[in-house]
């Protein structure tokens, strides 16, 4: 069991004993290393549903709520960084999001909540990449051989032992050459996939263009509240403190400049999917843009081969993103099983971690085969859970870490985004369950389909 942090001054005074502190959040990276790590958590695959998305805003409204929800984020996350600038400089860094949430609301109810929320999140997002990688690969398979008897569930197990193998190296920061591929990759499949938009917006057989909204106002204001939670989920990370504390002290300032890095990528990625996506197939764009452009029925939008690589690409980043997602478990199993007098690498810590991490992703792709209708409960715990750990937490310990005046413009804006994404959460969560309560017909247990 996990147990609240004492409330001494300096909790980090007992950190050199801590394996989970020493070992897997490992305070050496750079700045740059910090943007590497945050845009594999937020770039991915996910940024191809934001056509999507768009039919369910319009233009104007896709925009703006991109926009905001950029940079609401961004200032959430500064926030974050300067929270814990601010506790490292009082000297008690925390390395942990559960952990700076206790000492600063001082709450051992919150540092349960928020670990609660942060393993509903690692392990919901470890065993939707496994999933989604899968998918890739049945794709590619199926296009290779289309009479081919493999299933979804086989390829599963191939995608959990290659996680397996990559899930032993053994820190956070071991990951950074893994994550800068991550980051090139995310830029490769947004290209391409703009590029066969746009080749498909122009082309001869091109879709007939629809941007006009729903007919009823109910079903314009469902699809609305939808789409912005979905926006919030991609956005959405859950694991910044986390992030920040692989970074060599003194870590103040160097957040920033990772996060400008990481929106830098945003930006070039985010708007550009978005735009040639809704574009090129107005409201028949699909949940995943890359199903658009090689319809089941038709001719193909896209040269096989880029929309082929795309695939390639997306395949090879879910790999990234599920052992970023990975490193609280295997953090929490290695302040539990390690002893750092023996060495990282010593037969006494190795053999539980080799164990330990083994029998955790072979959870999560158990759970990726059973539950191949997963994206439908992941969209629950994805509004349930990033929204009070990116959108309310942030300016919760902003205001009690440096306690503005209540006459202050920050701290209202602080109020009022709390108050806001409060209710988005809501109605995200209530989104997302109408959408699972839907889709229940579809459902079926190690199924070789996955329900979109």
């Amino acid at each position: 069991m996990v147990h609240p942090p004492h409330a001494e001054p300096f909790p980090e005074s007992g950190r050199d004993a801590d394996a989970g502190a020493v070992f897997v959040l490992e305070a050496k990276g750079e700045w740059w290393h910090a943007g590497f790590h945050l845009t594999t958590a937020i770039v991915g695959p996910t940024i191809l549903t934001l056509p999507y998305v768009f039919r369910g805003l319009g233009w104007g409204l896709g925009f703006m709520c991109l926009t905001v929800m950029g940079s609401v984020t961004f200032y959430s996350y500064y926030l974050m960084s300067k929270v814990l600038d601010h506790c490292e400089k009082a000297g008690r860094r925390h390395i942990r999001f559960r952990e700076l949430a206790a000492d600063v609301l001082g709450s051992g109810w919150m540092f349960y909540f928020v670990i609660l929320i942060q393993t509903a999140i690692n392990t919901g997002v470890g065993i939707g990449a496994i999933l989604l990688a899968s998918e890739c690969l049945q794709i590619m398979y199926s296009d290779l051989s289309p009479n081919g008897t493999l299933k979804l569930y086989e390829f599963v197990a191939m995608v959990t032992i290659v996680m397996i193998v990559l899930s032993q190296l053994p820190t956070f920061h071991s990951l950074r050459h893994i994550n800068l591929a991550s980051l090139l990759l995310s830029l490769g499949y947004s290209f391409l996939v703009v590029g066969a938009c746009i080749k498909a917006g122009f082309s001869k057989n091109a879709p007939s263009k629809d941007y006009s909204p729903e007919s009823s106002k109910s079903s314009r204001l469902f699809s609305a509240f939808t789409s912005i939670s979905i926006i919030a989920a991609i956005f959405g990370n859950g694991i910044l403190p986390e992030i920040q504390a692989t970074l060599a002290p003194p870590a103040t300032g160097k957040m920033v400049k990772g996060l400008l890095m990481c929106y830098s990528v945003i930006f070039v990625t985010f708007y550009s999917a978005a735009a040639s996506g809704y574009w090129a197939f107005g409201n028949k764009a699909d949940s995943n843009i890359l199903k658009s452009l090689l319809p089941d029925n038709g001719p193909s939008y896209a040269p096989t081969l880029v929309v082929g690589l795309a695939v390639l690409f997306v395949l090879l980043q879910l790999f990234a993103i599920g052992l970023v997602y990975s490193q609280v478990a295997f953090e929490i199993m290695e302040k539990k099983s390690a002893d750092v007098k023996q060495g990282m690498f010593s037969k006494r810590n190795l053999i539980p971690r080799i164990i330990l991490r083994t029998l955790y992703m072979i959870f999560c792709g158990f759970m990726a085969a059973m539950l191949p209708f997963f994206g439908d409960i992941n969209g629950v715990v994805g509004a349930i859970g990033f929204i009070p750990l990116d959108f309310i937490l942030p300016m919760l310990l902003y205001n009690m870490s440096f306690k503005p005046p209540k006459s202050s413009l920050i701290y209202w804006i602080n109020i009022t985004i709390m108050v806001v994404f409060t209710g988005a959460g809501l109605m995200g969560t209530f989104s997302s369950v109408r959408k699972l309560i839907l889709d229940a017909n579809k459902f079926k247990l190690f199924s070789s389909d996955v329900v979109d």
